[in-house]
């Protein structure tokens, strides 16, 4: 209770108004008036009644004591240990705060940003926010329940933004221990059928599992090596580049017995296979329009080599002319098909036959150039239905189509088969979508019987008109007219040949971007992208192997004929196995590098420094199959004293103002009554 003043003027007034009073009674006093105390005495009860003065008494409630509990959420969290310990510890704890009603916790579960593409264990971040609108002295300390995995720790003396300590609660055992492996260095691109280095290493932490690691490698899911590597050093890797485009090297460890997870015992690495120079050999049996239209889009291709020759005087053409007077040359084919074969990664007969140029054993080879991975393509004019059609060669072993001898002459529309509409050498060509098709006519096809492969185009009455087929190793097309030519002189408006031809050469090539039956994924920022191409019905669900080991299946809807996509933001982080059927694809989204994998061992050295400086306690919850909490220990003031035992929380002595309680002192009956009192007694006074 304290003693207030509501003046009923302003100070300077009413020390005026004293002032004034002083004076007279001291005048009063010295003249000798009588009663000159009692008109003091008047004056002063005056005065005290014009301060106003009263008893305040304040009406306060005790405020809580602010505990945040910061939960860890994160992927290193989500094993099968730690997400029940996590659980039981939480709600024991919930049910231990709950004994003191002075104690308000604040539970914040803190899982990854979902917005990051580098996913990591934010605690202090989210203890900050939890407290922001808590003033200091009403925190009565912070408790972390986590694995001690913790990517965002202040400085040892950095303020916490209040003085309470800091306990942790850890999840997990002090003997786990963990094996995983990391890609430390590699090239983003290599040339095609170059050798490139790369350098690995395996990590066991915790305690070793002892020994060397056996370590898988695989490339675009073919296994290429198995490699012993030592725990903690670097392992270097020597490999090839087998094609253009992604090509995706898998580096899988064996999963040790009782390791935490084996979500990181899997990396992965993505090099782009870049075609140095491809070596195109073009032979064209003889001069004539369509051999413009292949030269020009071969030349026009930087990364092209192209040898070309043309058969201008077979060795049957006889008109006299002696041979120093020719300005030709001699065809090299000896150098060309046996020397140097395996060096063109395409080899193109452009309306060429048999005419005695090439050796007739010639032809076995070239069969065995294409058995052993090589690319052939036979653009076809009315000489492949001739007598000396290289389909009457050892050739036509590797010809996915046999002439019938006949020549087809009448105007038509190319147009695409239904497998053509789906296969990604076709689909989607400029124009294809409409009935006719946006593009001119051709006027001859060359008939063939029953085609194997894949007939993707069709000419007049849906003759065969182009032709895949894969053989052994190595790739086959046929172009089955040599009118392609008007295409690129705009005959009718034109058509697509700069694009139809490229993607045949590059199919034939192997470009990963055109295989027929193929499973691709990606990842932009967190959402998975998935594309599924086949020629075939629809391939049904992907599955998913997310990488805490769960699954899950997904349907894929169809984006084009032969197309089929799925689409899906993913809550986890990491590397991500898909399947479809026999295919199946890695892909890791988010960052490769990201601290949540780094470490998936729990460890009470992370928080130990912030409860030391604090009086805190760091304690490990697990107990057999179960968990354990230390006591909770409410003290008022300060911690000067940590317990190793107990979580020591500090109690606030914050209050909030309820009301205020007045007792005017000079109001009402009593003021009045002194007052008068005082004036009668002078009165009286002067009265004798």
């Amino acid at each position: 209770m304290t003693l207030e003043f509501a003046p009923f003027f302003s100070w300077s007034i009413l020390a005026g108004l004293a002032v004034l009073a002083v004076v007279l009674a001291a005048l009063a006093f010295w003249r000798g008036v009588r009663g000159a105390t009692l008109r003091a005495l008047a004056l002063a009860f005056l005065l005290l009644a014009l301060a106003n003065p009263f008893l305040a008494q304040e009406d306060r409630e005790q405020l809580s004591t602010i505990v945040p509990i910061i939960v860890d959420r994160s992927q290193s969290q989500e094993t099968a240990e730690r997400r029940p310990q996590t659980d039981a510890a939480l709600a024991r704890l919930q049910e231990r705060f709950s004994r003191f009603p002075r104690i308000e916790t604040r539970i914040v579960e803190v899982a990854d940003d979902a917005d990051s593409d580098t996913p990591s264990t934010r605690l202090f971040t989210a203890l900050s926010s939890a407290i922001s609108d808590v003033p200091p002295a009403r925190i009565g300390g912070a408790v972390f329940l986590t694995d001690g995995q913790i990517h965002d720790l202040p400085g040892i003396n950095q303020n916490l933004g209040f003085n309470a300590p800091v306990h942790g609660l850890i999840t997990g055992h002090q003997e786990e221990f963990d094996r995983r492996i990391e890609v430390v260095r590699a090239p983003r691109f290599g040339i095609v059928g170059e050798e490139q280095e790369l350098t690995f290493r395996v990590f066991d932490d915790g305690r070793g599992g002892g020994g060397t690691a056996e370590v898988d490698i695989r490339m675009n899911g073919q296994q290429i090596a198995t490699l012993q590597a030592a725990p903690g050093a670097e392992t270097p890797f020597t490999f090839t580049v087998p094609r253009g485009g992604n090509n995706v090297m898998e580096f899988s460890v064996a999963e040790l017995p009782g390791e935490v997870t084996a979500a990181n015992n899997r990396a992965i690495h993505v090099i782009d296979g870049i075609r140095q120079n491809l070596r195109v050999l073009l032979v064209s049996g003889e001069p004539h329009a369509g051999e413009r239209a292949w030269r020009n889009l071969l030349k026009s291709d930087a990364s092209v080599d192209l040898v070309h020759f043309t058969i201008l005087r077979p060795p049957d053409k006889q008109d006299g002319t002696p041979i120093n007077e020719l300005s030709l040359i001699a065809f090299p084919h000896r150098e060309l098909f046996i020397e140097k074969i395996q060096d063109f990664d395409l080899i193109i007969f452009d309306r060429y036959t048999h005419r005695n140029v090439l050796p007739i054993l010639y032809y076995d080879y070239i069969a065995q150039y294409v058995q052993n991975g090589g690319a052939l393509l036979i653009a076809a004019g009315p000489e492949h239905a001739g007598e000396d059609s290289i389909a009457s060669t050892p050739l036509e072993q590797v010809l996915p189509a046999s002439p019938t001898g006949d020549v087809h002459n009448a105007g038509f529309y190319p147009h695409l088969s239904a497998e053509g509409q789906k296969h990604p050498v076709t689909r989607g060509l400029d124009g294809s979508n409409q009935n006719p098709p946006a593009w001119g006519r051709w006027f001859r096809t060359i008939d063939v019987g029953t085609p194997e492969g894949q007939t993707v185009m069709q000419g007049d009455g849906d003759r065969p008109l182009l032709v895949l087929n894969r053989e052994g190793e190595g790739r086959v097309a046929m172009l089955l007219s040599d009118h392609g030519w008007l295409w690129a002189r705009g005959f009718e408006g034109g058509g697509p040949h700069a694009a139809l031809y490229r993607r045949i050469a590059h199919w034939l090539m192997k470009e990963p971007e055109l295989e027929e039956e193929a499973l691709t994924a990606r990842a932009v920022g967190r959402t998975l992208e998935v594309t599924r191409q086949t020629i075939g019905d629809d391939p049904g669900p992907a599955t998913i192997k997310y990488p805490s080991g769960r699954t899950e299946t997904m349907p894929m809807t169809e984006a084009t004929p032969g197309q089929y996509r799925l689409e899906r933001r993913m809550e986890e982080t990491g590397l991500f196995e898909i399947t479809n059927g026999d295919l199946s694809t890695l892909v890791h989204v988010g960052t490769v590098n990201a601290p949540e994998f780094k470490a998936m061992i729990s460890t009470t050295e992370t928080l130990a420094p912030y409860a030391q400086k604090t009086r805190g306690l760091v304690a490990r919850v697990a107990e057999g199959n179960g968990v354990t909490l230390p006591d909770i220990l409410p003290v008022r003031g300060e911690v000067r004293i940590s317990d190793s035992d107990r979580m020591v929380i500090r109690l606030t002595d914050e209050t909030v103002l309820k009301g205020i309680n007045t007792l005017p002192l000079f109001a009402g009956f009593a003021g009045l009554s002194a007052l008068l009192f005082a004036v009668a007694a002078m009165w009286w006074r002067e009265g004798r």
